[in-house]
């Protein structure tokens, strides 16, 4: 693995820990908190950071299947990311989060952390 990958690969790593602490909270109570937001944009930002890296330091083209699970796993956060902020910009502080919002946040947080650990699986059987 080059450099940019190995860099891309810890990087993913800190997007994978602000997530989990994002969504984990959000799902617990139900509730978008500063705490809530604030790691959330963290990670969103670690994972578009990662995933340049990755893409620069590949020899592979851009469009493996990994690529594309990572690709639509980004995208699938980088909407809830934008759902979420825009909850928390309109509704008073306090408000529960919407179901329908709450079950996207569940499902984009998993789907991205299937596509985390496969790639990780990928790395450990190359």
């Amino acid at each position: 693995m080059n450099i940019y990958s190995s860099i891309g690969a810890g990087i993913v790593i800190f997007a994978l820990i602000a997530y989990s602490l994002s969504i984990i909270t959000e799902q617990r109570k139900r509730l978008v908190s500063s705490f809530v937001i604030r790691f959330l944009t963290i990670g969103i930002v670690l994972d578009i950071t990662a995933t340049i890296f990755m893409i620069v330091g590949s020899s592979n083209s851009a469009f493996t299947l990994h690529g594309i699970l990572g690709y639509s796993s980004l995208a699938a956060m980088f909407i809830d990311t934008i759902l979420i902020w825009k909850f928390y910009l309109a509704s008073p502080t306090g408000t529960m989060v919407p179901k329908r919002l709450h079950l996207y946040s569940r499902f984009a947080y998993a789907w991205w952390v299937i596509t985390f650990f496969t790639g990780l699986m990928l790395v450990v059987l190359k």
